[in-house]
């Protein structure tokens, strides 16, 4: 079974991907809330964009920047229920269940902590 840094290693090869990255920004605002406040505000933002079975403007509802978990969303194709289906095969049309919530935020936080390490 894939771990997180399989899948990290699989988006790094896509030029799209790859090319997002944490701003001296979003490394303050990480570390001014902490990282247990990022995780929390993960689940809210993947409960309620991406979980549902039909969400909301699906393709376009993370924005590209302004927060460091939307940044996260994108380089790790977590974005929107079409990159979930794509990179990881979890189907469209369903509510995704607590399991693959939690695969995908801590995915995202398993890419912001790379991004932390690799800052310094």
């Amino acid at each position: 079974m894939k771990d997180y840094d399989d899948y990290l290693n699989d988006l790094s090869k896509s030029q799209f991907r790859s090319r997002f990255h944490l701003k001296k920004k979003d490394f303050d605002y990480i570390n001014d809330k902490g990282m247990e406040t990022i995780k929390k505000h993960a689940y809210d933002f993947i409960r309620t964009r991406l979980a549902p079975a039909n969400p909301e403007n699906d393709g376009k509802q993370t924005p590209m920047k302004n927060h460091p978990v939307f940044v996260a969303q994108h380089a790790t194709a977590t974005c929107c229920r079409g990159c979930l289906n794509r990179w990881y095969k979890i189907e469209k049309n369903r509510e995704l269940t607590q399991e693959e919530i939690d695969f995908v935020v801590n995915l995202i936080i398993h890419w912001i902590e790379k991004e932390r390490k690799n800052a310094s």
